[in-house]
């Protein structure tokens, strides 16, 4: 057989195969992209730190709140950081210090609020006028650059001489109270002889 005879049998083909290629190209030209995914919707951290430590310092450059933590995660989908096994520590000159630690706890986007979850322990440290306190909720709101702390859980309050349970609480560091919203009772512990 001959290369011309060969041509002719494979010729009305041509047009087939020519035809089954331009409808490949133009369904390719009419398919949408591929879903790519959308990682907006992901909540995957862009920084972790372990063994965090930061410091805030007043005007005249003295340490007033220490925030430190196992593990800090930030996350820039929504600018949220997370903190593992936090620890902060409010300082005032002159005054005793008090210390917050609780399991877990979150950072506000611009950093101006601190969230406590899980296991919320503040002590204020004893001074000459006021026995250590110790107080538990599992939750607590911290405002640092306003001294305020505040918490709508249930609260308990123990000091050399009181047991006191209510429900939410709010701290002024700055005027040192501590206001009880509701549902407040004491127990007096008479000192131990």
């Amino acid at each position: 057989m001959t290369f011309a005879h060969r041509a002719r049998y494979w010729l009305p083909l041509i047009p087939l195969f020519g035809l089954l290629g331009a409808t490949y190209w133009l369904n390719q030209q009419v398919l949408p992209d591929p879903a790519k995914p959308d990682s907006s919707k992901r909540h995957d951290p862009d920084a972790i730190v372990e063994k965090f430590s930061a410091t805030r310092l007043n005007e005249q450059g003295v340490p007033r709140f220490v925030m430190a933590a196992t593990k800090m995660l930030h996350y820039p989908d929504d600018d949220s950081t997370t903190l593992e096994a936090p620890r902060i520590t409010m300082l005032s000159v002159g005054q005793p210090a008090i210390h917050a630690t609780a399991k877990s706890g979150t950072v506000s986007s611009k950093g101006d609020e601190v969230f406590l979850h899980d296991a919320v322990e503040v002590l204020r440290d004893a001074s000459v006028q006021q026995d250590e306190l110790t107080l538990q909720t599992e939750y607590l709101h911290i405002i640092p650059d306003q001294d305020l702390a505040s918490t709508d859980r249930a609260v308990t309050i123990v000091d050399a001489h009181n047991n006191v349970h209510a429900t939410g609480m709010e701290m002024d560091n700055k005027t040192r109270t501590l206001k009880l919203l509701s549902q407040v009772r004491s127990e007096y512990v008479p000192n131990k002889q």
